[in-house]
C-alpha cells in the first residue's frame, strides 16, 4: 500500500488553452511534480498534486502556458464591459488592452460585438450562452462575472470553447453581512413598520414596541464567511451567538466566542435567526413546519442567504400562529417574487436583495473581478475560476469514466453525516497504476461532492484543495496496488471524526465508509456502505433501510411506500447471513418526506431508514 500526500502549491498557476472552438481547456503548467519550481517530494504534505505521468506531460503544459500568454492575434486585448462596473475596475482593465463599456446590449448586438472580444465582463443580466461562444470563434478566451452567481454563463459550452470563467467571489462578504444586521435592528425593533405608519400621518408609540437583543440567543444558521462576520458584528450588539453548520471547524468558531450546537438545539434555543447558507437539495426548505414547531414562540427570522432555503407557505403558518413574531426577508425564490404572500405583510421586512448593494462593496467587487480577467488574460489560474482546466488529454481520456463515481460516492457519504460534522477525509484508489496514478481529477471530484451541498462556490480541479482545506478538512489520499487491467478498480471514501445517521455507514475503522465501481463502461455503482457489500445505483433518490433478515420486511417497506404514493425504480437486498442483518437500498422518485420515514421506521424487523440523494455528474 502506497501513502500518497500533497504540498500546496504556492501562489497562482499557469494553465493553457487552444483556441479552437471545440478545444477543452489544456493542462496546467504548474503540474503536480513541481511546488513554486522545486520538485515535489512525496508523504511530504497534504494538498495539491502529484508529478504528472510524464516529463512530455510538463513540456506540454509548459508550452500552453505560453501560448495562452500571447496578445490577441489583432494587438492588445480587447475587454468588453457589458453592465456597469465600479470606476476603479474599469481603470484597472484600461492598464491590460482596450475596454469598450457597451452597456444594455441587446442579444444581437452581443452576438455581433463579441466577435471582436478576448474578455467580457458581466452582472446577473447579460446572458452568455452558447450562442455567444459560437459568435466569438474561439477569440473570447475570458468571462468575467462581477458576483458570486454564475447562472446565466453557460459553463460547459465555455470549457468546450476554450474560455475561462471567472468570478468575484469574497467581495461581498462584510456587505452582506452588513444588511444582515441592520435587517436585524429593523426587525427587533419594528424600525420599518415605525416608519411606514409615519409617512400615513400616524404617531403610534404602542403598537411598534420592539424587543432588546441584550442576553438573547441568535442562531447563525451556516457559518462560512458572511455568517461568521455577521456573528462577530451581533456579539457587539451583546447577544450571545450560537451556530448550525455540520461543516465548520470548532477551532474558527471559537476563536469567534461562537458555540456550534445542532440544528434541532438551534431551533429549540434562540430568540433570533439568521440564515446563511446556499440553496441545495439539502437545504432546500430548511426552515419548514416541522422546524417552525421546534421553536421558541415568538422567533424572528433574517433571511440574507438564498430565497427556498425557508418554506414561504410554512413561514406564513407559523406568523399566523404567532409561533415567529417577525422576519426580514432580503431573497427569494423566484427574484423577484410573483404573489408572494410574505410580502405584503405587516409583520415581515422586505428588501429586494440588497445584500451586496454598498458603494463600497460595487467597487471591491469591480477591483476583484477587474484582477481575476486580468490575470487569465496573462494566463494565470487563481481559486475564483469556474470552470476548471483539463489535466493532461490521455489522462482525461482514462479517468473519465469514474468522474461520476468519485462525485457520487463523495456526495453520498456527506449525507451520511449527523450534525457535529467531520474533519477527516480518507480516499483509496484501487489501482494496478500504484503511484504513477494520477489522483487530481478524482480527487476534486470526492471533494465537490462532499462540499457542493454546503458552499455558493464552485468546486473543480483547480479550487477543490483550497476549499477543503478552508473548511479545515485533512485529506489523505492511498493507491493500494490492484491485479486488474483497468486504469481503477474501484474508490473507497471515508470520513473520520463524526457521528453517522445511519449507524451501519460505519467501518471497522468507525468511519462513515462508502465504496463503489463503474459498470457497464461508465455507470457509477456503490458497492460497499460500511461493512455491508451492496449494489446501489448512484443516481436519483434512494432509501436505506437496515433491518433484520426475516420474512415480511420487503413487503411491509413497500406497503408504505404504496401507501404514501412512493414510485420504486429498484429495490437490493443485501445481507452478512441468513437471518443476520441486511440492507435494502430503494430507488425512488421523489425525497422520502419525514412522514414516510417514520412509517417505514414502525414497520417489525427494521432497525434504522435514511435517505441521500444522488445525481447524474
Amino acid at each position: 500500500m502506497k501513502m500518497l500526500s500533497h504540498q500546496k502549491v504556492a501562489g497562482s498557476a499557469k494553465f493553457g488553452l487552444r483556441t479552437g472552438p471545440t478545444a477543452a481547456q489544456a493542462s496546467m503548467n504548474t503540474p503536480r511534480g513541481f511546488v513554486a519550481g522545486n520538485a515535489l517530494k512525496k508523504n511530504s504534505s497534504i494538498f495539491s498534486g502529484k508529478a504528472l505521468a510524464s516529463k512530455k506531460c510538463v513540456r506540454a503544459a509548459n508550452l500552453a502556458g505560453t501560448v495562452l500568454a500571447a496578445a490577441s492575434p489583432t494587438g492588445p486585448d480587447t475587454i468588453l464591459v457589458a453592465e456597469k462596473l465600479g470606476t476603479p475596475g474599469i481603470d484597472m482593465l484600461k492598464t491590460a488592452g482596450e475596454v469598450d463599456c457597451s452597456y444594455g446590449l441587446s442579444k444581437e448586438e452581443l452576438l455581433e460585438k463579441i466577435k471582436g472580444v478576448d474578455a467580457i465582463v458581466i452582472r446577473s443580466a447579460t446572458k452568455v450562452d452558447r450562442s455567444v461562444f459560437e459568435a466569438a470563434k474561439g477569440r473570447l478566451r475570458v468571462v468575467g462575472r462581477a458576483g458570486v452567481g454564475i447562472d446565466n454563463v453557460d459553463l460547459a459550452a465555455a470549457s468546450e470553447y476554450g474560455c475561462l470563467v471567472v468570478n468575484a467571489p469574497t467581495a461581498n462578504t462584510i456587505a452582506a453581512a452588513e444588511h444582515g444586521i441592520a435587517l436585524l435592528c429593523s426587525l427587533a425593533r419594528n424600525v420599518s413598520q415605525a416608519d411606514a405608519s409615519m409617512k400615513q400621518g400616524k404617531w403610534d408609540r404602542t403598537t411598534y414596541v420592539g424587543v432588546s437583543m441584550v442576553g438573547k440567543t441568535l442562531a447563525v444558521l451556516g457559518f462560512g464567511k458572511v455568517g461568521g462576520e455577521l456573528a462577530r458584528r451581533a456579539k457587539g450588539l451583546g447577544m450571545t451567538i450560537i451556530a448550525y453548520d455540520p461543516y465548520a471547524s470548532e477551532e474558527r468558531a471559537a476563536a469567534l466566542g461562537v458555540k456550534l450546537v445542532s440544528l434541532d438545539e438551534a431551533l429549540a434555543t434562540a430568540e433570533f435567526f439568521s440564515l446563511h447558507m446556499p440553496l441545495t437539495p439539502t437545504t432546500k426548505n430548511l426552515l419548514n413546519d416541522e422546524a417552525f414547531a421546534k421553536m421558541k414562540k415568538g422567533a424572528r427570522i433574517i433571511n440574507v442567504a438564498r430565497g427556498g432555503v425557508i418554506e414561504d407557505a410554512a413561514l406564513v403558518r407559523a406568523l399566523d400562529a404567532g409561533i415567529v413574531a417577525g422576519a426580514a426577508l432580503d431573497v427569494f425564490d423566484p427574484e423577484p417574487p410573483v404573489d408572494n404572500p410574505l410580502v405584503g405583510r405587516p409583520d415581515v421586512i422586505c428588501t429586494p436583495h440588497l445584500g451586496a448593494s454598498t458603494r463600497e462593496a460595487q467597487e471591491e467587487v469591480a477591483v476583484e473581478i477587474a484582477e481575476a480577467v486580468m490575470g487569465a488574460l496573462r494566463g494565470e489560474l487563481t481559486s475564483s475560476v469556474v470552470n476548471a482546466p483539463m489535466v493532461a488529454p490521455e489522462v482525461l481520456k482514462e479517468l473519465a469514466p469514474f468522474v461520476g463515481l468519485a462525485n457520487g460516492l463523495g456526495r453520498a457519504a456527506v449525507q451520511l453525516v449527523a450534525s457535529q460534522g467531520f474533519t477527516d477525509v480518507f480516499i483509496t484508489y484501487h489501482s494496478h497504476r500504484g503511484d504513477e496514478l494520477d489522483t487530481r481529477l478524482l480527487r476534486a471530484m470526492v471533494i465537490k461532492g462532499i462540499l457542493e451541498q454546503t458552499t455558493e462556490s464552485t468546486v473543480n480541479i483547480v479550487n477543490a484543495d483550497l476549499l477543503a482545506k478552508a473548511r479545515g478538512l485533512r485529506l489523505v489520499e492511498t493507491v493500494v496496488p490492484s491485479e486488474g487491467t483497468a486504469i481503477l478498480d474501484c474508490i473507497d471514501v471515508a470520513l473520520g471524526s463524526s457521528a453517522s445517521k445511519f449507524s451501519s455507514a460505519k467501518d471497522e475503522n468507525d468511519r462513515i465508509s462508502v465504496a463503489g465501481t463503474v459498470k457497464s463502461g461508465d455507470l457509477p455503482f456503490m458497492t460497499k456502505i460500511g461493512s455491508f457489500d451492496v449494489d446501489i445505483a448512484l443516481e436519483g433518490e434512494i432509501l436505506l433501510v437496515r433491518q433484520t433478515d426475516q420474512p415480511g420486511i420487503i413487503a411491509g417497506v413497500s406497503s408504505e411506500l404504496a401507501t404514501n404514493k412512493m414510485n420504486v425504480s429498484y429495490m437490493t437486498v443485501s445481507r452478512v447471513g441468513k437471518g443476520d442483518q441486511a440492507i435494502m437500498a430503494i430507488g425512488v422518485d421523489e425525497q422520502p418526506s419525514a412522514q414516510v420515514m417514520d412509517a417505514i421506521k414502525k414497520v417489525k424487523g427494521v432497525q434504522e431508514v435514511t435517505s441521500f440523494t444522488e445525481k447524474t455528474a
